[in-house]
């Protein structure tokens, strides 16, 4: 049986340096990690990877010495005004990490450029192996997964993917029936956590609970069961559960990584 790859994604513990963060999640059981080498808001405390030669090295280190793999590299996004080539060196520096998914979100109201930017991405990126995955959010203009099939279809490039995350599919009202339709080569990856209470009538809201406020796989409403059944088999999980409200209690982001897999595992094996 293939053994399930366990990631852990920056917006867990993003209070970590990604040298820290290997080495937390070497100690806490994950086969990878995620690297966030843009930051997906102008307000986040960022490490810049791809500027900072000496950060570069050290992670580099970190992942040698722990063996320690990097699954995915975030977030590009791609605006009315991207010019798809500037992204090449953060493609450089994620396959120099040796990632294999990049996270992209759309954020382009002109759904035909959004495609025609995500193709173009898609074939830059396969010159350095990095197959680019579009993450549905509903405050994005990929608002569900019904949209993001559709701009990947049209997009039309072999190395494009859908990227679901729990949260977003349950806030998006994503429904199993669609996510059941889609190829599976189309699906990559997937975040996994849980969230808890009906969706929100407030957008920002939701967008506040999906960076500060999310729940442990189990601890929330999510059909996380019928989610995993559906997504395609030992689909790579990573685990992207930011809990300010534990962090600001003094919880270590080692102590939330760990309590994170543990109950992902849990979660499996009762499914």
């Amino acid at each position: 049986m293939t053994e399930r790859i366990f990631s852990l994604a920056a917006l867990t513990v993003l209070e970590l340096s990604p040298p820290e963060m290997v080495e937390v999640a070497a100690r806490t059981g994950y086969s990878h990690v995620g690297l966030r080498l843009v930051p997906a808001t102008p307000e986040e405390h960022h490490f810049p990877l791809v500027a900072d030669a000496a950060l570069r090295r050290q992670t580099l280190d970190r992942l040698r010495d722990t063996g320690v793999k990097v699954l995915d590299i975030e977030i590009l996004r791609l605006k009315a005004e991207t010019r798809v080539s500037d992204f090449e060196a953060v493609l450089e520096a994620g396959a120099a990490f040796g990632a294999r998914e990049l996270l992209v979100a759309g954020n382009d109201a002109d759904e035909a450029r959004l495609t025609e930017n995500f193709a173009a991405l898609c074939e830059l990126a396969s010159r350095f192996g990095i197959h680019p995955s579009l993450e549905f959010m509903p405050w994005t203009d990929a608002r569900d997964l019904t949209q993001a099939r559709r701009i990947v279809e049209n997009a039309g490039h072999p190395g494009g993917a859908i990227l679901v995350d729990a949260f977003h599919f349950n806030r998006s009202g994503s429904r199993l029936e669609d996510l059941a339709q889609v190829a599976p080569a189309r699906l990559r990856y997937a975040q996994l956590c849980d969230v808890a209470g009906p969706r929100p009538d407030d957008m920002e809201e939701i967008l506040r609970q999906a960076r500060n406020e999310r729940r442990f796989p189990g601890d929330g409403d999510c059909d996380l069961a019928g989610l995993l059944r559906t997504l395609p088999a030992h689909v790579p999980l990573s685990l992207e559960i930011p809990t300010r409200q534990l962090m600001e209690q003094g919880v270590s982001a080692e102590a939330r990584a760990r309590t994170a897999l543990d109950k992902t595992r849990a979660l499996l094996q009762r499914i």
